[in-house]
């Protein structure tokens, strides 16, 4: 495990390249954590620095592997400078299997490992909270405490002090970091097909889905979501290039509007093609609701990209979705954990890091209306059974898209879905209180009210300007 920090320079494109460094040198990285921005520690008048770790394998042993390290943080532009002062770059050897080392030059486990909230937080998210393979045991018999890494995290404030000026974990996407604890995100919906479900062929012309998105805005919408492939049941499939001839006309016309100032735009598309040239003409983000599996490619290509993909959970295509042998579970909660979390596994080794990824469980996708209840009052229970496989995966942020959904219909009678509005505020309310961090909802200015009592509730029902 080597942790990584920076508080100088352009900090994320840094990490982007100290990964590209060490996969270069022969670091095979199979696990991410997430990524922190935290106060300096010992000396404080500086800047605040990025924290994450990684996990992997490699032939070098510690001392070859710790020479290689130093010559990449000089590759990138660190000096010896002060010590724990400001620097581009720090790359430090936190574990190495199971040994115990101290030379001059390095000593495994890291000797402050149990006073650094910066260190401990994304080391504990390269472990799995059972702990159960040998691996595992044995590093948390490396810590100076009984209970291993889990405890001494605790001792330090553990999840209590995740959000405080100490440390948050963000999401970088555009030009900034996302703090998604502050405050639940809005994505509001823009289709620009004729067929979708809910509001097929509204959008389809450029200066109507230029009022929808202005609309959507003005309505609380923090992030457009604009989708030119439509995803309802038994959709016909268009290829690449008529979904971009949907798309592109719109994407560029928004991006050029006003109100665009300080949101962001997200590309709803399975297909690698399209998001490229989507994030090439401004997209900040890709959402998938494959996760990959419709076209893999699409993971090598978010990961080049280096923006924000939400994964959603879906088994088949939406052709196939809604057959009975995708729609059977035991235990709909564990089994969309481990479906997802294996969409994550694989977009980690495509090199998408952990803290670029946001989950989708998929309401309405290869899901019969009561998954979709149980998934939704169930968000906390996905957490848990992902985080018995990577503790890092359990803290990413979470999307739900329940609006106009047939469930909700099916609950409350109005077969249109535009009627479905005031359903759609619940389950929302639901989902937010339950661990939801983003919303995606038709009608952004109902989404929008529901967050802000949701989140008005989560700080004890104080209510801020």
């Amino acid at each position: 495990m080597i942790a990584m920090g920076s508080n100088v320079g352009d900090r994320v494109n840094t990490f982007d390249r100290a990964l590209q460094l060490m996969k270069s040198s022969g670091l095979s990285i199979t696990r991410h954590a997430n990524l922190y921005e935290t106060a300096p520690a010992y000396v404080t008048n500086q800047s605040r620095f990025l924290n994450s770790a990684i996990r992997g394998t490699t032939r070098p042993r510690p001392h070859e592997l710790l020479k290689k390290l130093k010559e990449i943080e000089k590759d990138i532009g660190r000096t010896s400078g002060i010590r724990y002062g400001p620097r581009p770059i720090d790359l430090d050897i936190l574990l190495y299997g199971n040994s115990k080392i101290n030379s001059e030059t390095l000593i495994v486990p890291h000797e402050r490992i149990h006073e650094r909230p910066f260190v401990l937080a994304p080391l504990v998210d390269l472990l799995g909270a059972s702990g159960e393979d040998g691996i595992e045991t044995s590093w948390h018999s490396l810590s100076k405490c009984s209970g291993g890494f889990f405890e001494l995290w605790n001792k330090l404030g553990g999840e209590s002090i995740i959000g405080t000026e100490t440390i948050k974990r963000v999401l970088p996407v555009g030009n900034r970091l996302l703090d998604w604890s502050e405050r639940t995100l809005v994505m509001g919906v823009l289709n620009l097909t004729p067929d979708s479900f809910s509001d097929g062929g509204k959008f389809q012309q450029v200066e109507a889905a230029i009022s929808q998105a202005k609309l959507l805005i003005s309505g609380g919408a923090d992030i457009i979501d604009i989708g030119a492939q439509s995803t309802r049941p038994f959709a016909k499939r268009l290829s690449p290039n008529e979904e971009l001839e949907r798309l592109v006309p719109v994407l560029d016309e928004i991006m050029k509007i006003p109100e665009m100032e300080g949101k962001l735009l997200s590309v709803d598309t399975f297909y690698a093609e399209v998001a490229s040239e989507a994030v090439k003409r401004g997209a900040h983000m890709i959402n998938d609701v494959s996760g990959g599996l419709l076209d893999p490619k699409i993971l090598k290509v978010a990961a080049e990209l280096r923006v924000p993909y939400v994964a959603m959970h879906m088994r088949g295509d939406p052709s196939t979705m809604q057959n009975e042998p995708n729609l059977h579970y035991d235990d709909v909660c564990k089994e969309v954990a481990s479906e997802l979390y294996a969409q994550v596994r694989e977009a980690e080794l495509s090199g998408i890091p952990l803290w670029r990824i946001v989950l989708d469980p998929g309401i309405g996708f290869s899901k019969k209306s009561k998954h979709n209840l149980e998934v939704i009052m169930g968000l906390e229970s996905i957490r848990r059974e992902m985080g018995k496989i990577s503790i890092g995966a359990s803290h990413v942020p979470i999307l739900l898209g329940p609006s106009r959904k047939r469930f909700l219909g099916e609950i409350c009678n109005p077969a249109n879905p535009v009627e479905r509005d005031a359903a759609i505020v619940a389950a929302v309310t639901a989902g937010i209180l339950n661990g939801a961090n983003i919303v995606r909802v038709h009608n952004a200015g109902y989404g929008a009210d529901a967050a802000k009592v949701c989140d008005a509730l989560h700080k004890g029902g104080r209510w801020e300007d």
